[in-house]
């Protein structure tokens, strides 16, 4: 496994940009190759706008890093051509038990009802999802896709105009100029893109410290979530246990907040730690050690000008709920089409602001959900402990009491209440899928909703006529009719339907519902494609 941390996937070469007599301009700039930038370059490529991604880098991040992945992020990945490889090497779960001292109180199923694609959650060390992005990359590069990534590369300034973004990049041959008409920050949580801009964080940090180790063992530990309050093995404190491909299992132990952190880090405090909770007999290997502190913040704004910011540049949460990576993906899956129809000159500059409000929206109920459950995790005060406890010891056997227990509530997709490009809704149908929310899944045949749908407007009939294709002033929309007879388990009608016999859905190109009707309407749909494109 360490050959994949030593074998540069994007070596640095010099590229003809360093040899014009003036900047090149190009389209789109991404700084930051790890999952989100990388993830923001396919989606660009994908919608055939030519790309280049700028890292200090040029092989992926040691360590696990950010391991879950949700169901909603999985369907992006398909989207974006990778996500078989993803799941193929994955460890799939969607049970979680959560542990009291050493009684287990309760147990849940994060995906109860049937009818999905994607499994409710995937355990996957990160440098595996940048090395498969990468691979993803190299395939598109292979069809004549404009995408590059210019390893071993750093952005040192940044100077935004009012037509565009001037970038200077070091590398190791000196450094150069690039222009690009939009610039996406994707360079992390201490990006210094945010610095160079003079950009901070509000928010909280919560005083309290995880170690997270990667251990690699044999175990005969299910593939669940195992989440304790107050353990033996770490009294006082939290613990977190999640099985990873390839024999690796990621623990995270609660340390507490007046630590050395460098201190705790060493083996020879690590592995103590690690047989108080595996037993003195344990065998196994540390891969990988880090410490994290609870932070639960975000930028003010994530569109400045021509530069926008996605991912953990944009915004923080804790660890534990799985939302770092997975709010990224989102991030990029709502921006990059609505850069393109900008780039096209079919959809005003405007459009982008509501990037701003559909992934503030979404930031904003990442940071309280996390909030919330560190505020569980680690109670702040005696009487706030006293609660907690008592909470968990009625959870083992009175139910009312679970929803009450917080051992971080897991990733879920935002519905974009709200938004100012949601269109017509019958509020008769389903709420589920109601304008803003993301696409729900549902067999349709031999096929999946999510693949039918794709990374396009998308009109849908169900058990009626709609056209099947339409231009509504340069936005080309397509569409396609499903009957009750492709809908054999009834999963559609539950979904999308209620009570109703039919229905007609307009899908934006993240999956988002833009607006649905009881019947077909052109000038209906061509009223709610315009409030999409930011044109109404």
């Amino acid at each position: 496994m360490s050959k994949i941390f030593e074998t540069p996937l994007y070596p640095y070469h010099r590229s003809a940009d360093q040899d014009a007599a003036a900047p090149v301009r190009h389209p789109v700039i991404v700084i930051g190759a790890g999952p989100i930038g990388l993830a923001a370059g396919i989606d660009l490529a994908q919608h055939d706008v030519p790309v280049v991604i700028i890292d200090e880098n040029d092989k992926v991040s040691w360590g696990s890093r950010a391991i879950c992945y949700a169901k909603r992020p999985l369907e992006i990945l398909d989207r974006l051509g990778c996500g078989d490889e993803f799941v193929d090497k994955s460890v799939e779960w969607q049970l979680g038990k959560v542990f009291f001292d050493e009684r287990k109180i309760y147990e849940f199923d994060l995906l109860p009802e049937e009818g999905h694609k994607r499994p409710a959650f995937i355990n996957l060390q990160q440098y595996h999802f940048e090395e498969y992005l990468v691979h993803r990359v190299q395939a598109l590069q292979a069809e004549g896709k404009q995408i590059e990534i210019r390893g071993n590369s750093r952005v040192a300034s940044i100077d935004p105009r009012d037509d565009h973004v001037l970038v200077t990049v070091d590398t190791p041959e000196g450094s150069y100029k690039l222009e690009g008409d939009w610039l996406i920050a994707c360079d992390g949580a201490t990006s210094p893109a945010r610095k160079m801009l003079g950009l901070d964080f509000i928010g909280r940090v919560f005083e309290d410290n995880f170690l997270i180790a990667d251990v690699i063992m044999e175990a005969d530990f299910p593939t669940e979530r195992w989440f304790w309050f107050d353990p033996p093995f770490n009294r006082d404190q939290s613990a977190l246990l999640h099985k990873q491909p390839d024999n690796v299992w990621r623990i995270d132990l609660q340390l507490g907040w007046n630590i050395d952190k460098d201190e705790e880090k060493k083996p020879e405090n690590v592995i103590p730690r690690l047989k108080a909770m595996l037993g003195e007999d344990a065998k196994f290997e540390l891969e990988w050690v880090s410490i994290y502190t609870f932070q639960c913040r975000r930028m003010e704004k994530f569109r400045h000008g021509r530069v926008l910011f996605a991912g953990d540049s944009a915004h923080q949460v804790s660890p534990f709920g799985a939302r770092g990576a997975n709010s990224g993906l989102q991030d990029t899956d709502n921006l990059i089409w609505k850069l393109k129809l900008v780039l096209d000159g079919v959809a005003p500059e405007s459009l982008l602001d509501s990037y701003d409000y559909e992934r503030i929206l979404g930031a904003d109920e990442n940071i309280m959900n996390s909030s919330r459950s560190t505020d569980f995790i680690t109670p702040k005060s005696e009487i706030s402990r006293i609660f907690r406890d008592a909470v968990l010891d009625l959870a083992e056997s009175h139910e009312f009491a679970r929803p009450l227990v917080n051992s971080g509530r897991l990733s879920v997709p935002s519905v974009y209440d709200g938004s100012p490009l949601n269109g017509n809704d019958d509020p008769d149908l389903p709420p589920r899928t109601r304008p803003g929310a993301p696409v729900v899944d549902a067999p349709v045949g031999d096929n999946w909703l999510t693949d039918l749908i794709g990374n396009r407007f998308q009109l849908v009939g169900i058990n009626t006529e709609v056209p099947a294709s339409l231009d509504v002033d340069g936005v080309r929309v397509e569409g396609m009719r499903i009957s009750s007879a492709e809908d054999t388990d009834g999963h559609l009608q539950k979904r999308y339907l209620g009570a109703e016999d039919q229905a007609v859905y307009l899908f934006r190109p993240d999956q988002h519902v833009a607006a649905r009707w009881f019947d077909y309407s052109e000038n209906a749909v061509r009223t709610a494609v315009n409030t999409a494109t930011g044109r109404a």
